[in-house]
């Protein structure tokens, strides 16, 4: 179960994550096939917390490693709505982060 902003609880929704999370990939490279499978780790993800109830502000915390991984430009529209980036400030301090977290998993060896 979901808990709104509002405090109305509702059954969690595959569906609404993905409907969520397309918005920010219009006009990117990102198929519906890549949306369900991004949803799909997320929902894992969430149960795997063993919670029954979780805040609508968790799901959204929750999607966005899987985003990043997905897509950065999506990643950063549903961000800056997400985390309401006010300023440009917000987008290179973000900008910045995904840069060094791009260079620290190239540094690093695939373990595969």
């Amino acid at each position: 179960m979901v808990i709104k902003r509002s405090g109305v609880v509702e059954p969690f929704s595959r569906e609404k994550i993905v409907l969520g999370v397309r918005k920010a990939c219009q006009g990117r490279p990102v198929t519906d096939a890549d949306l369900a499978q991004l949803a799909q780790k997320v929902e894992e993800n969430l149960r795997a917390t063993g919670a029954s109830q979780l805040d609508a502000n968790d799901i959204g915390l929750a999607i966005l490693p899987e985003l990043r991984q997905l897509d950065e430009v999506a990643y950063l529209r549903f961000a800056s709505v997400y985390q309401a980036f006010e300023n440009l400030d917000d987008f290179e301090s973000a900008i910045g982060q995904l840069r060094v977290e791009r260079a620290q998993a190239a540094a690093v060896p695939d373990a595969e």
